[in-house]
């Protein structure tokens, strides 16, 4: 790779050697944190292999990298309520998220809950949802609600699958991952938006 692509393969590379360190769990909650709010390595390249070295911390794994994740969306959500034009709009420039900021603003509104849930638990970039959540703003509490939920989610089921797969969880998770969680999410989404249709709302 060349250029801002051979970069980011080295960001990629460097996040999945923490995984081998002896402290990676206070480097999982870090990069968490960080990926959140403006780091552009997601997370599962950390938890994966961590959870291959160790199994049986499977869960422990999963429940900080939620956490710190969580924490780190409200850090984002602060950077967008308070500082969105100037950080926050430069950051979603250098990752090249900026297409991601008129459609989020149309439909924010109506449907803000949805989508911080979607981009928490899809490959969706969840930091444009957390520092837009706070730029719209999306209100708090309905915020860390879905960060929550979301990201409890994903982890728990990023690290169960290495727990029963494996050396094999990194192919299948590259391969199929993407696809349940956008599957899980197509489905919720059709029962919110059937729900509000019933409803009238």
């Amino acid at each position: 790779m060349q250029g801002k692509l051979k970069f980011l393969d080295d960001w990629y590379e460097s996040t999945k050697a923490l995984a081998r360190h002896k402290r990676a769990m206070p480097a999982l909650a870090v990069v968490s944190f960080a990926e959140s709010s403006f780091f552009p390595i997601p997370v599962d390249v950390m938890v994966i292999p961590m959870v291959q070295a160790a199994p049986q911390k499977w869960w422990k794994i999963a429940g900080l990298a939620a956490i710190f994740s969580v924490l780190g969306g409200i850090f984002g959500y602060m950077i967008g309520l308070f500082f969105f034009e100037a950080i926050a709009q430069p950051i979603l420039e250098a990752l090249g998220k900026t297409e991601y900021m008129t459609k989020f603003r149309d439909s924010i509104n109506a449907n803000g809950a949805l989508w911080v849930f979607g981009a928490g638990l899809t490959p969706f970039p969840y930091k444009v949802i957390t520092i837009m959540s706070g730029a719209v703003p999306v209100p708090f509490g309905i915020f860390v609600a879905a960060s929550v939920l979301a990201r409890t989610l994903r982890f728990f089921a990023v690290a169960g699958i290495v727990r029963l797969l494996g050396a094999q969880a990194e192919a299948f998770m590259k391969k199929h991952f993407a696809l349940f969680t956008i599957l899980v999410f197509a489905g919720l989404a059709a029962a919110w938006f059937g729900y509000k249709a019933l409803s009238g709302h």
